[in-house]
This record gives C-alpha cells, structure tokens and sequence, in this order.
C-alpha cells in the first residue's frame, strides 16, 4: 500500500510591532500549541497599523499546511 499523506489547510493572524518575520514566527509559535504535523506555511497578505506616521503593528494573514494523522 502506498505511504500518501493527507494534509488539512488552516488560516492564522501573526502580529508583531517590530516586523513581519516576527509576526510569521508568533503565529507559528502559537499554532503550534494546539496543531501538530506543521509542515508548511504561505503567507497570503501583509498589513500594518499606523500610528504618528510610523508603524505601530505589522499583520500577516499565513496559511499553515499539516498532515492529518493516520488512524
């Protein structure tokens, strides 16, 4: 029988004041608390906060990709 995986899609929101990688990185981090088999993200849009003229927040929306476990 063949080893194919299956995976399940999930959409996050990472935030950070200091920049987007760190915003990827909380997000991640968080996630995976409760997800597990993490393999793969995808960063699909990018936003910030704006405060004084300067930016406050970044936002990044990911898609986090895991595989489903055999049962």
């Amino acid at each position: 029988m063949s080893d194919h995986r299956t995976y399940k899609k999930i959409e996050i929101v990472g935030s950070s004041p200091i920049s987007t990688d760190e915003a990827i990185k909380n997000a991640i981090s968080h996630c995976g608390k409760t997800v597990k088999n993490m393999d793969w993200f995808e960063v699909t849009e990018t936003r910030g906060h704006i405060v004084h003229g300067k930016v406050a927040h970044f936002q990044v929306t990911l898609k986090i990709g895991f595989r489903l476990e055999n049962s």
